[in-house]
């Protein structure tokens, strides 16, 4: 994904600059070509790092799932202290070596405050 995104970056430079000194305004300062393609290495360079930057933060957020405005936890009363002075743990049911008795099992032998299960 990043890599997709800093090639289409450094190409949208490079092509914004040629269109822009070869096709729509040329410009002859001091006898260089139109299409003198030192000078424009530095904005290319700079395109592709930028998309690729972007694309790294929005392929991080979708890989994660993020943003997710609602998950069943939400619903569990003890999960509004979880941000002030405590930490909540999930289990997931979907997990395909999930058995309800060894996990209730496992997790009362840490002597929780409370054990809640949340329907889907």
């Amino acid at each position: 994904m990043v890599l997709i995104g800093g090639i289409i970056g450094g190409l949208t430079g490079y092509l914004m600059q040629y269109w822009i000194s070869v096709v729509n305004y040329p410009v002859n300062v001091g006898g260089k070509p139109y299409h003198s393609w030192p000078s424009f290495i530095i904005v290319t360079f700079e395109m592709t790092i930028l998309f690729a930057g972007i694309s790294a933060v929005f392929g991080m957020l979708a890989l994660n799932g993020l943003p997710m405005p609602y998950h069943p936890v939400f619903n569990s009363p003890r999960f509004a202290f979880a941000s002030k002075d405590r930490f909540f743990l999930i289990v997931f049911s979907s997990d395909p070596k999930y058995k309800p008795s060894e996990v209730r099992g496992f997790l009362e032998s840490l002597r929780p405050r409370s054990i809640s299960e949340v329907p889907d």
